[in-house]
């Protein structure tokens, strides 16, 4: 006798209620996919060499299942779901990694500032291809998570292969530390420097901070604020928002697009600008991801910034984790946002005002650095894409519809970042100069 209770289980997961009014005579219809289902499930309990339990073949085909959706859908199971609501164990640590899968290979998309991580030296692009002896070929974004944290001061050893080099061993330290998401200083006495490495529960307050202690530190001869987005690989979303809106004084600071006509949602700057107006200028590159390209793309489309540096990475999904009752959750891109002037960034990236690449070049495994575009089963931005209002030189406008292309080389900042060996910064003092020069002007 056939045991229908893991299919029903399935149907109540993911068939919302309108699925059932489809037409049972349809080939295509739910009921059969259903039905085919069960019987493969049937088939593996019954005829596999090695017995496999009911609980097992149900959470491995939701795995399955979410991983065909896009690269970050994941199904956590119960005990994992209950231990990621507890408060974090006395003691705990990580290395402060932030890791992506790029065709199967385990890659670093940015360590960060201040980490365990950093200060082995691991960089963005290296590929991972062991944990502690453990091949990573087959481990999902949350086991990785789960083995590298550890009690503090433990050790991890990774074995990493940068580039065409030969793989070798990396023993990073782990440590209890609250990362760093704001830093600052005053660049030649009049620009203020903010790095923004990432987005938490107290960015907002910290960049408030880092711009009155720069406001004191320069008097009345601060021109502006660079503000440096590079390898930001995002964070929380609502810190983002906020961040944005501390630079912003009016406008929409993003456009949040879900799946329903209707679902639409702008997303406005309250009164007030931080900066009390001073000319800003923006560093980003193929790091700058998620929630960086949020603010990044509101202060472009506000024109209450000038990007400089290279392309975006083209990531603007929003993560929504669904608990099932008694079955832990599915963690499902819900939602993407948009620029403020509808521009889509999911897969395209957003392109700077003037494209400044760093004099000092490291390429990136694989001669170049992927994109979320670039990722196995990633999201496809389907919607019509408006032409970008100021386009850097010698760029063309992408084709409505047409798919994103595939990332061409692009060098990534080094560790050079934010000092005097650092190019780009060189350059977005310059531009911050010549706007400050025009901003006088205008208001005499």
């Amino acid at each position: 006798m056939r045991r229908w209770v893991p299919a029903i289980g399935l149907v109540a997961l993911l068939v919302p209620v309108h699925g059932f009014s489809q037409d049972k005579n349809n080939k295509g219809s739910i009921y059969e996919q259903l039905n085919l289902f069960d019987e493969a499930f049937e088939r593996i309990r019954q005829d596999a060499v090695e017995p496999v339990g009911d609980e097992r073949l149900v959470d491995t085909a939701i795995t399955g299942m979410l991983a065909g959706i896009d690269p970050h859908a994941a199904y956590i199971p119960e005990a994992e779901y209950k231990a990621q609501q507890a408060p974090a164990a006395a003691g705990v640590a990580n290395v402060g990694l932030v890791m992506t899968i790029i065709g199967g290979q385990l890659t670093v998309v940015s360590p960060r500032d201040g980490s365990a991580a950093a200060a082995a030296g691991i960089k963005p692009g290296d590929q991972v291809y062991m944990i502690d002896k453990e091949p990573t070929y087959d481990m999902s974004l949350a086991d990785v998570e789960q083995r590298l944290r550890g009690p503090a001061g433990s050790e991890v050893t990774l074995l990493l292969r940068r580039g065409t080099n030969n793989p070798t061993d990396v023993k990073i330290k782990r440590a209890v530390s609250t990362f760093q998401s704001i830093s600052s200083h005053l660049e030649d006495g009049s620009i203020g420097y903010i790095r923004i490495a990432g987005f938490d529960g107290k960015t907002a307050a910290d960049l408030g901070t880092a711009i009155q202690s720069l406001q004191q530190q320069a008097g009345d001869k601060l021109i502006g604020f660079v503000i440096d987005l590079r390898n930001n690989p995002g964070g929380n979303f609502d810190a983002a928002v906020a961040t944005a809106d501390a630079l912003i004084d009016k406008g929409d600071i993003a456009i949040v697009k879900g799946r329903g006509a209707d679902s639409t949602k702008h997303i406005a700057a309250t009164p007030g600008d931080l900066a009390k107006g001073l000319p800003i200028v923006a560093i980003v590159n193929g790091g700058t991801a998620e929630e960086a390209e949020l603010v990044a793309g509101a202060l472009q489309d506000n024109h209450r910034g000038l990007l400089l540096g290279t392309k975006t990475f083209g990531e603007s999904r929003i993560e929504t984790t669904i608990p099932i009752s008694g079955n832990g959750a599915v963690r499902l891109t819900t939602a993407r946002f948009l620029t403020p002037l509808g521009h889509q960034i999911q897969g395209n990236g957003i392109t700077p005002d003037l494209t400044v690449q760093p004099l000092k070049l490291e390429r990136l495994a694989n001669a170049g650095l992927q994109r979320e575009a670039d990722l196995p089963g990633a999201l496809k931005n389907t919607d019509p894409v408006a032409p970008p209002t100021t386009p850097s030189a010698g760029a063309s406008s992408p084709t409505p519809g047409a798919a994103a292309k595939p990332a061409a080389p692009e060098p990534v900042a080094t560790a050079d970042i934010g000092t005097t060996q650092d190019e780009q910064l060189a350059e977005a003092r310059d531009v911050l100069r010549g706007l400050a020069m025009v901003s006088a002007r205008n208001t005499r």
